[in-house]
């Protein structure tokens, strides 16, 4: 193999996830806007998120997580990225994180109006009046990108605790501004995959103009994480969500059995959220490694 052999294939590859996150955004909008059968779903996953506004102390936490990634807080957690690679010296890597960030969140600012449509307005309640322009969701882009670029920015060693710790926050920040009913989940699935394609871009274009990738990466072989090393701490925020799943069933069985039976698929589109959230932050760690 020659010196460079290996940056064009993991470039490459990059570039292959990106355009197959793109087409899933495409399929997302497709099937949430204009198949019925996934509109209604869309909305019943809705409801079962909203209706948990019959419980006060929800609300009140989901507000507060919700704002975490609202313009003015979000901010200052941008910059937390960008500074880390700074002071790892790599500029490149900074720059990248930093058009991450602003490239993600511009796009799905220009997305809301271009790609509006009239939707069940009678669904929607809350603090936040919700136009038709709300695919994809800002907050949900905010989180995602935030998550994913401190995953690049992060140290070799840390980054599967930082991907952890990121699909957790960008998850539960979804789950806060659905509850209190400020978007529609595929909102969230459309902001997630706005996220992922603009940092599987950038970790193509680092990838594929960085003459010194292999040899840095040759140099930092000592920081290699093994596979088994890399996915625990997503296991372990997996196992997490489980057993505060089991825990909420054991303390009140008959009221999440009876929730469950009245909102089905709420409980698929739920899951359907995380696994995405963790999916993303991990995939992206995984492709990082070293």
């Amino acid at each position: 193999m020659g010196s460079l052999a290996g940056v064009p294939i993991r470039s490459k590859t990059a570039f292959a996830c990106a355009a197959g996150s793109l087409a899933l955004l495409v399929l997302v909008w497709l099937l949430a806007l204009h198949v019925g059968a996934f509109e209604r779903a869309d909305q019943a996953i809705f409801k079962g998120f909203v209706d948990l506004h019959d419980h006060g102390r929800i609300q009140t936490l989901a507000g507060h997580i919700a704002r975490l990634c609202s313009p003015s807080p979000w901010i200052y957690f941008a910059a937390l990225p960008v500074l880390v690679a700074l002071a790892r010296r790599r500029p490149r890597l900074a720059a990248a994180v930093a058009a991450i960030l602003i490239g993600a969140n511009v796009t799905t600012q220009l997305l809301k109006p271009l790609l509006a449509e009239p939707r069940a307005h009678w669904l929607l309640s809350g603090e936040q009046v919700v136009s038709p322009a709300s695919w994809p969701s800002g907050h949900a882009t905010a989180a995602m990108s935030l998550a994913l670029t401190s995953v690049l920015a992060a140290p070799p060693r840390v980054r599967p605790l930082v991907a952890a710790l990121g699909a957790a926050f960008a998850v539960a920040v979804s789950y806060s501004f659905l509850t209190l009913g400020w978007h529609y989940p595929s909102d969230v699935f459309g902001g997630f995959l706005v996220a992922a394609t603009w940092t599987l871009l950038a970790v193509g274009a680092l990838r594929a103009t960085d003459p010194r990738a292999r040899r840095r990466a040759v140099a930092e072989t000592g920081e290699h994480v093994p596979v088994g090393e890399a996915l625990a701490p997503p296991l372990a925020a997996l196992a997490a969500a489980i057993v505060l799943a089991c825990l909420a069933f054991v303390l009140q069985p008959h009221g999440v059995l009876d929730y469950v039976r009245g909102h089905k698929t709420f409980v698929v589109g739920a899951a359907a959220i995380g696994a995405l959230g963790l999916t993303l932050a991990t995939g992206v760690m995984m492709a990082v490694r070293r």
